[in-house]
């Protein structure tokens, strides 16, 4: 049998040794390391290839400052010293671009329009699923990440995207750890807790 596993220290870098900064380093993020990173994370698999997310880099100061009134308090800190912030977001009207997406001779879309709720759920599930292969691409080249989903959502449409139909979903710190971080790893469910092999 061939093994198509990559190498241990791929696999530490992506999940066993990879942790979640407080505090960020103040080396910048260049924009074509930001859009390398589109790049990698666009191609992790969705749903009839829907690719529903969207996202907005935050990286100036003036930017910055905006989104920063519209975090919980306990995300401001984290969030200040972050040399870039992706605002992960879903574009309510991501069918409209399956046609181009998803070629198969016939319009697609009839398979999600079955109602509003079906809509707005299947793109929210594959736009978080988009999230993840983002944050899993960063890490691949180098950058940390920092989650937060403490933050007012209609605040944030209403400052970054007033005339768009994109609504965030999910915020990351992206950047370089000012440090490693020294505290032990969380506990994790184990497998027997978490998993059936049915």
């Amino acid at each position: 049998m061939i093994s198509r596993s990559i190498e241990g220290e791929a696999i530490a870098q992506l999940f066993t040794r990879a942790r979640t900064p407080s505090a960020w380093s103040s080396t910048p993020i260049e924009m074509a390391t930001l859009k390398q990173l589109y790049e990698l994370a666009k191609l992790g698999p969705t749903s009839a290839n829907c690719q529903p997310m969207r996202l907005a880099f935050v990286t100036t100061s003036a930017a910055k400052e905006q989104l920063l009134l519209a975090l919980s308090r306990g995300n401001v800190k984290k969030a200040a010293s972050a040399p870039a912030i992706a605002i992960v977001a879903q574009d309510r009207n991501y069918l409209d671009r399956l046609p181009e997406l998803y070629p198969v001779g016939y319009d697609a879309r009839s398979w999600f329009n079955t109602s509003p709720d079906a809509v707005a759920g299947h793109g929210e599930r594959n736009t978080m699923l988009q999230a993840a292969y983002l944050i899993m691409a960063a890490r691949a080249l180098g950058i940390d990440c920092g989650p937060m989903s403490g933050f007012d959502r209609d605040a944030i449409n209403k400052i970054f995207f007033p005339d768009q139909s994109w609504d965030a979903k999910l915020l990351i710190g992206l950047g370089f750890a000012a440090e490693p971080v020294r505290e032990p790893r969380k506990p994790r469910l184990r497998v027997e807790d978490a998993c059936r092999f049915i």
